[in-house]
């Protein structure tokens, strides 16, 4: 039974995707890759975040290239089929399959492991070219050479020693390694790597430097094949009832090509269909994936920024080193966000950081419960006190609880800044995201509302918060009204309404606020 070399997995794998009832069509890609194949030009690296489809791509490719299995049943339906080079690369190579992550059985070493790697070659070249059994060979290189064919390589998490933080000390060895077997080797047709991290640059380049890389800061090529688009996602949810394409958007939506469509995590959104329900799927599949874990290297000058994301205020942040391999911790605020950017815990585009979406925000929103985040973390566990006030009609409890959120030492919220009492409330509020799902300028009624906080459960009265500067909060009361800001709750059945006046006097530094039930 082979091991790597001319494998049934990858063909088996991919043919149950083809079979799930919410298989998204990427076989479009193919094409793209097959004009790569004996060029220079055929080492190609793909790095996403986990749960972008890297793997059920590489499946795919191994589907399509090796020739241990007839694919046709399953491509002939798909867009690649109506590529004309479909039939000519279609089941026609040798395809070796390493999957990176296997650890060996018999040992924790690095040697263990490469060994590992080198004898599931070396015996299934062995066994499928009998003649060269009894021959020495200087390393897998020659043994591959002297087959005089070749071969497609597809590598799957070709970063998992970095990622996990394993053999420091050998993975300039490791990339030697994957250097000598696949560079400048004429047996070698394709090869294709996925992973999270970029490769690592060194200051002469890079032992991998063939490879022509594609990540979440730079893709112009691949970009639209990892992640769902939206006209995939609204084709999806057609095939269901029970969740809206609204609702698919807020969760998972946030992410973006180059020319600025909308991509969606889509992992979460198959499992919400999957489910009929939108919440956090996210992974926490080591600490790399911890949205605290970056934030931690720099609090104090992040701290500010991620109040403002959490208020889905962008950060404006020209990044253009990106975060890699082997790369030691990150060193200063543009490394954190980099590497924030790659692992897909934040969004950049057009020079702007964001959190991108609901499934996320509540990481991040997390995040500012720890101790590391000082006072805005205190600030954060004691938010219940300002919703409690609310739903007494407690007005001039709550205007004092926002004055001191206000006066505290975070920078960024000043009285002549008008989405500073956004942040201030958004603040003040934060722990209600248990009990309310809440909206920030969400459209209802005749206009938009500056905060809506829906109840999760049937027992909670909605609420509606209209902010005023140099204003009253009969006024924003007032607003509430004349523009039916309370329509959407209305909608949902929520039976009682609380309607929430605020204003805050630039000059004086003072805070108002009003309550009233809706009858």
């Amino acid at each position: 039974m082979a091991i790597c070399l001319n494998t049934e997995s990858a063909y088996k794998l991919f043919a149950m995707m083809v079979h799930d009832e919410y298989f998204v069509d990427k076989s479009g890609m193919i094409e793209l890759i097959n004009a790569r194949i004996n060029t220079m030009n055929r080492y190609i690296c793909i790095t996403k975040p986990r749960r972008f489809g890297k793997t059920s791509a590489l499946n795919m490719l191994g589907a399509y290239y090796g020739s241990v299995c007839d694919a046709a049943a399953l491509f002939d339906g798909l867009d690649i089929s109506r590529s004309e080079t479909y039939k000519t690369h279609l089941n026609k190579y040798n395809v070796i399959h390493l999957c990176l992550n296997r650890l060996s059985d018999f040992g924790s070493t690095y040697e263990d492991y490469i060994g590992l790697i080198r004898n599931s070659i070396s015996c299934d070249i062995k066994e499928a070219y009998p003649e060269l059994k009894n021959k020495e060979y200087g390393g897998i290189a020659d043994m591959l050479t002297a087959t005089g064919d070749q071969f497609i390589f597809i590598i799957d998490e070709w970063d998992y020693i970095f990622s996990h933080e394993l053999y420091s000390e050998h993975q300039g060895d490791f990339l030697e390694f994957l250097r000598n077997l696949l560079k400048d080797q004429s047996y070698v047709a394709l090869a294709y790597m996925t992973g999270v991290l970029p490769i690592k640059k060194y200051s002469t380049g890079s032992a991998l430097n063939m490879f022509k890389e594609y990540t979440m800061l730079r893709d112009p090529f691949f970009e639209e094949y990892f992640g769902f688009t939206e006209s995939e996602v609204r084709i999806l949810c057609k095939k269901q009832a029970a969740l809206t394409m609204e609702e698919i958007n807020d969760w998972y939506n946030g992410y973006q090509t180059r020319s600025g469509a909308r991509l969606y995590n889509p992992r979460s959104v198959v499992c919400a269909l999957e489910d009929a329900v939108c919440q956090s799927y996210w992974t926490r599949t080591g600490k790399a994936d911890e949205v605290l874990f970056f934030l931690k290297y720099n609090i104090g000058e992040v701290r500010d920024d991620v109040v403002r994301m959490v208020n889905n205020t962008p950060v404006i942040l020209e990044i253009k080193k990106e975060y890699s391999a082997g790369q030691e911790s990150p060193a200063n605020r543009k490394d954190i966000y980099s590497a924030m950017v790659i692992y897909g815990l934040l969004s950049y585009h057009d020079g702007e950081l964001r959190i991108p979406n609901k499934e996320l925000m509540m990481e991040f929103e997390e995040a500012l419960e720890d101790d590391e985040f000082g006072y805005v973390a205190e600030l954060v566990r004691n938010s219940d006190k300002v919703l409690n006030a609310t739903l007494e009609k407690n007005g001039d409890a709550v205007a004092s609880y926002l004055h001191n959120i206000h006066n505290s030492e975070l920078p960024i919220l000043k009285y002549n800044d008008e989405n500073s009492l956004s942040c201030v409330v958004t603040l003040a509020y934060l722990s209600a995201r248990n009990k309310y799902r809440i909206e920030r300028e969400e459209k209802s009624g005749k206009g938009f509302a500056d905060f809506i906080l829906h109840p999760r459960w049937k027992n909670m009265p909605g609420i509606v918060l209209e902010l005023k500067a140099d204003g009253t909060p009969e006024s924003a009361i007032a607003q509430i009204k004349d523009k039916e800001y309370y329509e959407k709750l209305r909608k949902e059945n929520v039976k009682n309404i609380l309607l929430v006046g605020l204003s805050y006097d630039i000059g004086k530094k003072e805070h108002q606020c009003i309550i009233e039930e809706m009858l």
